[in-house]
């Protein structure tokens, strides 16, 4: 008895947890506050300032950048955050707020689309002889989550082969740069608006921290960032928007978590439906190789699940 209400208990929380989690496609905020500052047209200001604290250049033409942000770029269920052409560097910038190894892989489906619309803007023959050149890839990953890291560090594609390959012989990095308080202070100074926004992000953990609810951590810092002049012009202009992104994002990254918990934890071997619709998914992909796979490769179909039944990636703050 105590065996069946127990799987009753697990059944209802996953239940309730597949039902939150689809409260997460419907939310009105989808932009996050580092895509508002860094990768709208109009803030192309802001992107010029972080290139040039990130590069040691001192480019004043906005006209110069060339947005190459992919709306439509899906891994996980997401998008790519900023993404722009300058100086003949075609430059990436994603921001994280949990440590991710996968980065360098995403970082380079997301680059392949970026070069994929520069050749066809630029109506680009590579069936020729000739060497063709295109812009050199930058990738720069912002961190500010919990999880203690190094100032700078570089994460490498190669990491995940699941065969060793000679040094060179292919790779594909992503830079993480840790812009939590205390680090990388000489690239906050030289780029003013990261820096406010590092602060405010700070702000509001601290203050989760201390034990305030989200909705409350947020208007406080709101508040106290307006009043210390951070971020002020922004978020006088842009006030409920930007708590309506906070919160949504928190409300993501809450009910994902939830839903980890319930599904992995307490409810995973009873979860038919989500098992079923992994087996429908990769039948209506023509995956039957890994259909095969994943009944034996447990962890291989956990992988699948997050791919294709969850269709998302550890939402960001």
């Amino acid at each position: 008895m105590r065996k069946k209400n127990n799987k009753r208990l697990a059944n209802q929380k996953t239940a309730k947890a597949k039902k939150n989690h689809g409260r997460m496609i419907n939310h009105n905020h989808k932009d996050r506050l580092f895509i508002k500052l860094f990768g709208s047209p109009e803030n192309k200001a802001n992107m010029l300032s972080l290139y040039n604290a990130l590069s040691g250049t001192e480019h004043e033409d906005e006209d110069s950048l060339e947005l190459y942000t992919i709306e439509d770029v899906i891994y996980l269920g997401m998008k790519n955050d900023v993404g722009y052409l300058l100086d003949s560097y075609m430059v990436l910038h994603e921001q994280q707020s949990t440590y991710n190894p996968n980065m360098p892989l995403r970082g380079l489906l997301y680059h392949a689309k970026m070069y994929e619309k520069y050749i066809k803007q630029r109506d680009i023959n590579l069936y020729t002889t000739v060497l063709k050149r295109i812009p050199t890839p930058q990738f720069y990953v912002f961190y500010n989550g919990d999880k203690e890291t190094e100032d700078r560090l570089t994460l490498r594609l190669s990491d995940a082969f699941e065969k060793p390959i000679r040094d060179g012989e292919f790779e594909w990095t992503a830079v993480m740069l840790n812009i939590n308080k205390g680090h990388n202070t000489e690239l906050l100074h030289k780029c003013e608006m990261l820096n406010e926004y590092s602060m405010f992000i700070g702000k509001i953990k601290e203050d989760i921290k201390a034990g305030a609810e989200m909705e409350e951590a947020v208007y406080n810092a709101v508040d106290w960032a307006i009043g210390n002049d951070i971020l002020s012009e922004y978020l006088q202009m842009h006030k409920s928007e930007v708590v309506g992104m906070l919160l949504t994002e928190y409300d993501e990254k809450k009910v994902w978590e939830d839903f980890k918990k319930d599904v992995y934890e307490e409810g995973y071997n009873s979860c038919e439906n989500i098992i079923n619709s992994l087996n429908n998914k990769l039948i209506e992909l023509n995956r039957i190789d890994d259909l095969a796979r994943s009944t034996t490769d447990k962890d291989f179909q956990k992988q699948l699940i997050k791919e294709l039944v969850l269709n998302s990636d550890t939402p960001k703050l």
